[in-house]
């Protein structure tokens, strides 16, 4: 029996079949499940930009719905490069991250920052599983010999964690600010309710706690102080 790396060393030449034929049926395997979860990605990311908020967020999910599209295309050339042809498998992580996305919808206010917060992070829990599928493809393909399947996987996978990085410098640039505002806001709103002030502005009495307190105008002094 050879040992270990033996088997290794006669892979790499080409004289293990058996491992050349079952490396070859994971890697088919694979790109089914990728091929039905870029479909599924089709169809959420539309989603996720009808739910959007500002333009920014929305534009950038519509963006990448068509750019999807063209990765379909792509793994249609994979599957013609190889012999093989194209079917859908199946993915419950994709099930499952899809699920997530649209349980940030249900949870969060429609029209708020907030709302373009969650589905960045539900859009990129997407990218960085399909960054993890393509990575693992792009290997198998140019270990088995598939130039030409190895190029196109590794454009697709450069275009994802592209859209992994837009996605990043979205939320950086002012989603997490704003929501981080709009919740501050909706706090202080909420603080207020429970303010009594008397007639003339110069006391309030907190409806929560019950006490009372003087009104300032040294906002650098912090503009209350007890009575």
């Amino acid at each position: 029996m050879a040992t270990f790396g033996e088997r290794i060393a006669n892979f790499f030449s080409g004289e293990d079949n058996d491992t050349q034929e079952g490396l070859h049926g994971l890697f088919v395997t694979e790109l089914k499940d990728i091929y039905y979860a870029e479909n599924q990605a089709i169809d959420a990311l539309g989603e996720q930009a009808d739910a959007a908020t500002t333009d920014e967020v929305r534009a950038a999910f519509l963006q990448h719905q068509d750019e999807t599209r063209n990765q379909v295309a792509r793994l249609e050339q994979v599957f013609s490069s190889i012999g093989v042809d194209a079917e859908e498998g199946s993915c419950d992580a994709i099930d499952g991250l899809v699920d997530d996305a649209q349980r940030t919808v249900s949870n969060t206010e429609s029209g708020s920052l907030t709302r373009d917060a969650g589905l960045i992070i539900a859009g990129q829990k997407i990218e960085h599983h399909e960054i993890a599928s393509y990575g693992s493809v792009v290997t198998l393909a140019q270990v088995l010999g598939y130039n030409e399947a190895a190029r196109l996987l590794q454009q697709t996978l450069d275009e994802e964690k592209t859209a992994d990085r837009k996605l990043t410098q979205l939320a950086e640039s002012f989603v997490n600010n704003r929501a981080a505002s709009e919740r501050d806001d909706d706090a202080n709103r909420d603080a207020d309710d429970h303010r009594s002030v008397n007639p003339d502005g110069d006391y309030y009495v907190d409806q929560t706690t019950g006490n009372t307190y003087r009104t300032g105008n040294d906002a650098t002094l912090g503009g209350t102080t007890g009575i």
